[in-house]
């Protein structure tokens, strides 16, 4: 399979370029080459440019043919329907990566493909943030279906996606905390769970089906993990007893009442009590070939990963340890 990845070299995307080398497809990668551009080497073929300039779309569109495109990075309607309709007559089928924050309704328990979508207060806007993000991405899946019609579009909606060279800090930051000893703040009670998916599940299977020829919408996510799971995984992945990494859960009143934004400080968090608690139903997902790779394996991967980084200005919006300190006192003080 001749395949062409919009992005390539930062998350998603490079493990999906990793996962199609290894099956032995011809990958061809377009970006600006601002980040990890030589990653591949001449494993790949890579065209360089802009996907919001039209000339460069069209040198993209006028260097080849594949059996399918992956859109990686697309977030606003107008430029998804700039490489859609520039690549119409060069790919067999379109897969667009969307998100389960497409979904307007996250109060019910299970969010199926079918549930309703997010809209926008101005259809016009392109400005992304949190209020926008959802509809924009449903109006990037209206562009890449006015093109390609259902029979040549592939819509994957993802939740938290995690592993290695996450740049989001979220997943990571339990464990990269957790490796650092000490009393660790725990949202809620061991009962709270989280759900993510493994990014090498997800690139791998995403992969499967465009192999299959698949063609429709798809959740996907992990299976509900509770914290009383997630975090003596990462503990005994930095290889620490119970006594050194002690994990007190806190619980979803203080927290509130101390003002942590659950999502932002806490990340992966949500309580159960809020309007977004509601899970994702991955069952089509699962149907059509999904599988989980044990949590013990996502976990250590990603702590050998983060080890190797320098950045800085990592977890940067995560809890601090001063703050945890602060809060934990006060939780105790009563």
């Amino acid at each position: 399979m001749r395949l062409l990845i919009l992005g390539g070299t930062i998350f998603l995307g490079r493990h999906l370029a990793e996962a199609a080398l290894r099956n032995g497809h011809e990958v061809t990668l377009f970006h600006r080459g601002k980040h990890n551009p030589g990653l591949f080497g001449d494993a790949v073929e890579t065209v360089t440019g802009d996907r919001t300039v039209a000339d460069d779309l069209a040198r993209l569109a006028d260097s080849g043919t594949w059996d399918a495109v992956i859109d990686t990075c697309g977030y606003v309607p107008r430029v998804v329907a700039m490489s859609a309709d520039a690549l119409k007559d060069s790919v067999r089928s379109y897969c667009f990566i969307s998100t389960v924050s497409v979904y307007a309704d996250w109060s019910v328990s299970d969010v199926t493909e079918d549930s309703p979508l997010a809209t926008l207060a101005d259809p016009a806007t392109e400005e992304v943030t949190g209020e926008t993000y959802g509809g924009l991405k449903v109006l990037c899946e209206n562009a890449v279906r006015d093109v390609y019609g259902d029979t040549r579009t592939l819509i994957i909606r993802p939740g938290y996606i995690v592993g290695p060279h996450d740049p989001s800090d979220r997943f990571t930051y339990w464990i990269h905390r957790v490796a650092q000893g000490g009393d660790i703040l725990a949202p809620g009670d061991e009962n709270t769970a989280a759900q993510f998916v493994d990014v090498r599940d997800l690139a791998e299977w995403n992969l499967r089906l465009l192999e299959a020829g698949t063609t429709g919408i798809c959740n996907v996510d992990g299976l509900p993990v509770r914290f009383a799971e997630l975090l003596p995984a990462c503990r005994a992945a930095a290889n620490l007893s119970e006594a050194e990494a002690r994990f007190v859960y806190v619980p979803e009143s203080f927290l509130s009442e101390q003002g942590v934004e659950s999502w932002q400080v806490l990340p992966i968090f949500t309580p159960k009590t809020a309007e977004e608690a509601g899970q994702v139903d991955v069952s089509r997902a699962v149907a059509s070939g999904l599988t989980f790779r044990p949590l013990a394996e996502t976990v250590a991967d990603t702590l050998a990963w983060d080890r190797t980084r320098t950045d800085e200005n990592a977890y940067a919006k995560s809890l601090t340890r001063d703050r945890e300190a602060e809060l934990l006192a006060a939780l105790r003080a009563g």
